[in-house]
């Protein structure tokens, strides 16, 4: 029997409506020039990439239903939908959320779908609208949670109610929370830190509801200067469509120019800096031309041999003093 449980982002909408023009209305009032605050332009981007997203997360939703109700039926746990299991739901789901947001940094091709999130260089309630149109990337990673009797539609419930949360911690209006709020809970100050670009900051907090899961796996990191929000390569486009598929024309660019096998599925499946080992008797200046842009540990995307890529975070150049190396 299938779960009869409410549409947790239906119900919010008019709460982020608010939210959001209040957030407008204080920038009016009080502004801050160290902020980022609204753009126009950035803005309707936002929201557009968050309506675009809604549609085709229908398209996506039906083989993944699919996936898990197999999933589901062939499993002979179940997990009944009790208030104190929703809660223990809520934070498995959480964990697993942890991880794939991760692996959606860590890897290129799931970073491709996640980079849009990170593409604005303003950080404001809108920025938690600008969602992909590729999340087709994400179900493998909860898999676990349905094979252990979760029924999909609380999982969907969890899962919205994990997005919700979300929406206001993308903000700079409200500082450092009480100590416990901080350590236990994802905030603003903590979700500032997973937008910038500072070598530093880069590939930290990836926490949705808690951060203690970044805590405990040594991806946490606490806001100590004023980040610098977007790509440390920023793409310089409110194009809807450009902003939703421009790494993955960067990975078909890159693999195209790839010289062997392993060095195309490099560009694809290791990290978004990732480059090849330069064969032996190659010069500084071999390498060089082998890419356009040194690229950065992290949230970096390899440049093609043809032209630099315009899509995710290249912050040196080849010269460049060397960057921090990001979490594994």
């Amino acid at each position: 029997m299938e779960p009869n449980l409410p549409d947790v982002v239906l119900w919010s909408i008019p709460a982020f409506v608010l939210l959001t023009v209040i957030e407008m209305v204080s920038y009016r009032l009080h502004p801050d020039e160290d902020a980022a605050g609204y753009e126009t332009k950035d803005a309707a981007t936002s929201l557009t990439m968050g309506i675009g997203s809604l549609g085709f997360d229908l398209l996506w939703k039906i083989p993944i239903l699919a996936i898990y109700m197999g999933v589901y039926e062939l499993t002979p746990l179940r997990v009944p939908v009790l208030w104190w299991t929703v809660l223990l739901m809520l934070l498995a789901q959480d964990f697993f959320y942890y991880w794939s947001h991760r692996g959606h940094h860590v890897i290129r091709i799931l970073w491709a779908c996640h980079v849009v999130h990170h593409s604005s260089e303003k950080f404001n309630l809108t920025t938690a609208l600008r969602q992909p149109w590729t999340s087709a990337t994400v179900w493998p990673f909860y898999l676990p949670l349905i094979a252990c009797g979760v029924h999909p539609a609380a999982l969907a419930f969890c899962q919205s109610a994990n997005l919700v949360y979300q929406f206001w911690v993308h903000t700079e209006r409200v500082g450092k929370l009480p100590r416990p709020f901080e350590y236990v809970l994802n905030t603003p100050s903590h979700h500032r830190v997973h937008h910038a670009s500072q070598g530093g900051y880069l590939d930290r907090n990836y926490g949705g509801i808690l951060i203690v899961w970044d805590r405990m796996f040594g991806s946490f990191a606490a806001e100590v200067e004023r980040p610098v929000y977007g790509l440390t390569k920023n793409i310089s486009t409110h194009n809807p469509l450009r902003v939703a598929t421009h790494e993955y024309a960067a990975i078909a660019r890159d693999v195209r120019a790839a010289d062997t096998w392993s060095e195309r599925a490099g560009r694809v499946f290791r990290g978004p800096g990732w480059q090849p080992v330069p064969k032996a008797g190659e010069g500084a200046g071999a390498g060089a031309g082998a890419s356009a842009v040194a690229s950065v540990p992290g949230r970096a995307t390899v440049a093609a041999p043809a032209a630099a890529t315009a899509s995710a975070p290249a912050a040196a150049t080849a010269s460049a003093a060397p960057a921090p190396e990001r979490t594994p």
